[in-house]
Parts: C-alpha cells; sequence; structure tokens
C-alpha cells in the first residue's frame, strides 16, 4: 500500500462545507471537519489503533513518516470527519469516530476513488460525477453502541445535500482472521435482502473465495454495518479481500433519499 504523509487537499483550499456541522443528539458527542493536519492526524492515530491494532492490519508507513498512524495517498484529497468525546470538563475530548470523504472533483485530482483499486466500478461511471466515497470509517470499541455512528451520518447527509451530492459509496471491511467464514456467511445474509439493482452492480478485482468458504454460519453485522443498512445501503456485489488489512471489504451504496427522515431533515435545516 502506498503511502503519503502530506498536508490534506482540503486544508489548504476553501472547504466545501459551508457551515458548522450541528452537534449531535448526545451532549456527550461533537461533530466536526479537520481543518488542519494535526486533527487529521488525530482520525489517523485512531485509524491505526482499529485497523492495526485491534484488526491486524499490516499498514505500510511512509519513509520517515510517524509511527502510530494510518496514512495513504487519498488522505491528501480528502474532508476528514471527527467525532469526540467530552472530557470531564465539558470540552472536546479526543476523536472517538471518523470517516475520511472524497468527492467526485477531489477523486478526479486523486486520479479515481479508493473503490476503484478493489472494484470494476464501470457500472457507476454515469453517476461519478454525483457520488462522494466514504472511506475509513472506524469509531473507538467503546463507543460502538450507536451514537456515534448516527452522529456521522447526520453530518454526511448535511455535506451530501450541501454539495449537491445524491449517492454514497464506500467498503465495510470484516475481519479475515477466521479465513473468511463469517465475512462469506455474513455477504450471503444480507445479499438476501440488500442487494443493488443490477445497474449498480460492481466486480472485486482479488475476489473473496466464497465458494470455497462457509456461508451458513448465523453472523450478527458489525455495529457499522448495522449502522450503513439501517441508513438504506445497499450491497453492491461479492466482497474483495483485501490482503494488507486482512480483511473482506464488501462495497456498499447509500442513495441520500434512502437515508432515515430523521437524517433528511438534518439536510434540509
Amino acid at each position: 500500500m502506498n503511502t503519503s504523509l502530506i498536508v490534506p487537499h482540503a486544508l489548504s483550499h476553501a472547504p466545501l462545507l459551508q457551515r458548522p456541522v450541528r452537534a449531535p443528539a448526545s451532549p456527550q458527542l461533537s461533530v466536526a471537519w479537520a481543518r488542519s493536519e494535526a486533527e487529521v492526524r488525530e482520525a489517523q492515530a485512531l485509524r491505526h489503533q482499529v485497523f492495526a491494532v485491534e484488526m491486524g492490519a499490516r499498514l505500510a508507513r511512509p519513509k520517515g513518516g510517524p509511527t502510530g498512524l494510518d496514512v495513504d495517498l487519498f488522505d491528501a484529497h480528502c474532508e476528514h470527519l471527527l467525532v469526540r468525546v467530552a472530557g470531564e470538563d465539558g470540552e472536546p475530548g479526543p476523536v472517538v469516530g471518523t470517516y475520511r470523504v472524497l468527492t467526485p472533483a477531489a477523486a478526479r485530482r486523486a486520479g479515481g476513488f479508493y473503490s476503484d483499486t478493489e472494484f470494476d466500478l464501470t457500472r457507476l461511471r454515469g453517476m461519478r460525477h454525483r457520488i462522494a466515497e466514504i472511506g475509513r470509517s472506524c469509531v473507538h470499541a467503546d463507543h460502538r453502541s450507536g451514537g456515534a455512528i448516527l452522529a456521522l451520518w447526520g453530518a454526511l447527509a448535511d455535506f451530501m445535500a450541501r454539495n449537491g451530492l445524491d449517492t454514497v459509496i464506500g467498503c465495510a471491511s470484516v475481519s479475515m482472521r477466521d479465513g473468511g467464514h463469517v465475512a462469506a456467511s455474513l455477504w450471503k445474509q444480507i445479499a438476501a435482502s440488500h442487494l443493488a439493482p443490477i445497474d449498480c452492480r460492481v466486480r472485486p478485482r482479488l475476489p473473496l473465495p466464497i465458494e470455497h468458504l462457509r456461508q451458513d454460519l448465523r453472523v450478527e453485522p458489525p455495529a457499522l454495518i448495522r449502522g450503513y443498512l439501517r441508513c438504506g445501503a445497499r450491497l453492491m456485489g461479492e466482497p474483495a479481500w483485501d490482503p494488507d488489512f486482512n480483511t473482506a471489504d464488501l462495497p456498499l451504496l447509500l442513495r441520500t433519499a434512502h437515508l432515515p427522515a430523521r437524517f433528511r431533515r438534518l439536510a434540509a435545516g
């Protein structure tokens, strides 16, 4: 995985978001877009904790770069959303949730979406100008009960509306520590009820070998995936295998028109 440690594009140009993010329902959480390299590094530190320490991903480190961060070349082109939990003094504390957003214009500067590296997105070609890609989504283990995830999605709804975008794509990762049986079973389970229309299907460049894995396990979807599905997300096809992260990546698509009413109200407010 190629990486580079440079100041994100969004930090050196006028930000796309034109107003502060509204506070989430919980008074213990605050949501904001990163406005400095230091804030982006907080997100990258959380990502390293979740992906490398917790999930066992093999993260490449930029030559001479600091340890303990998850950094790749797409970071420089993304907007980074941060969820913080309040400290004892009531002030915003550490970052407990994050994802990054890549707009169509930023994707062109980056040479494509991150998802292009894992999937053939040919069928999405006609809608790429309306798509925002979310990635590196993660929430600290102590805050996966739903509040942080809902806060992230509420802020995304507002961002999409203000930038004239109506479709979100991204990959939801499932650990392969068991060899892939859970991921294959989860794919089978979700595809039965949440498969996208044929014109939104994609193909993995390195497919998970589903035919050689168990698909009959009773699996509870991880909190992040449950959150996506509750927001109306659809599965675009079979999972890709990511050897670096040791995950199976499920390609998801969500149209903002399908968001629950509480998120649409936020975007319209």
